[in-house]
């Protein structure tokens, strides 16, 4: 592992973009920071972490042929590979909130970020970011956060945690890569969260409507069902659920 440390970054995985732009950065590279003072979500949300208590890290991944109709089994493969870590500290009811914030219970302890640099119809490579809660025992009013510790009871250790997450992804990657899309995706929307419950879905224009969460579609794009019985995709950073 090709390990980068910092004390404080604006984003780990805007810092690793610019190593990769500058063709400074093999396959592999790991940037994690004590601090990221602009860690950045989905559609644009901001991630909350006090310094050295929380894990803030990204991995760079380069392809050679990869289609870029298949870029969200990064997604998948990356939330997969945490979920499987997470559990072997006894993390209880893990699940994958799409696209990719891992829960426990109704809580979010993980968000994962995955930009992709695409070459016409040829994913060149992805920046892998992770956020993970550990040691944090107090968030901010109405952030709806939990994280290792306050399930646990425990500290872990970061660097030990930092390896093992590094190794399930990179590992994952080579796994599940070679496996059939179906494979994949069952095993994703086995771990989905709140499938099947009546939810709250808000898209970018803040219309509000209820769903059920059915699975994804070959493409990654959630797949629900709404009031009327129809079935239908909706692309990723389209909606948000506000159940949860």
């Amino acid at each position: 592992m090709h390990l980068i440390k910092l004390g404080a970054t604006d984003s780990t995985n805007a810092y690793l973009k610019e190593l990769l732009a500058s063709k400074d950065a093999p396959d592999g590279t790991v940037v994690q920071a004590e601090c990221q003072q602009k860690g950045r979500g989905q559609m644009g949300r901001e991630w909350h972490s006090e310094p050295g208590k929380n894990l803030t890290f990204s991995i760079l991944k380069k392809f050679n042929t990869f289609p870029v109709t298949r870029q969200f089994l990064l997604n998948i493969i990356s939330s997969l590979a945490v979920v499987e870590v997470l559990n072997t500290y006894d993390v209880p009811e893990l699940k994958v909130k799409w696209p990719n914030d891992i829960m426990s219970g109704n809580q979010k302890i993980c968000g994962i970020l995955v930009e992709n640099v695409v070459k016409g119809r040829t994913l060149k490579a992805a920046v892998i970011g992770i956020g993970l809660n550990v040691n944090q025992e107090d968030f901010p009013y109405g952030l709806n956060a939990t994280s290792m510790k306050l399930h646990t009871g425990s500290e872990a250790a970061l660097d030990n945690l930092l390896e093992a997450l590094v190794h399930a992804i990179e590992a994952a990657i080579e796994t599940f890569l070679q496996a059939p899309y179906n494979e994949v995706r069952k095993a994703y929307e086995a771990l989905l969260f709140a499938k099947g419950i009546p939810s709250v879905f808000e898209t970018r224009k803040g219309q509000k409507f209820s769903a059920r969460v059915k699975g994804i579609d070959e493409t990654g794009q959630l797949r629900l069902q709404h009031d009327t019985g129809d079935v239908r995709t909706h692309q990723f950073n389209e909606i948000k659920m506000l159940f949860g």
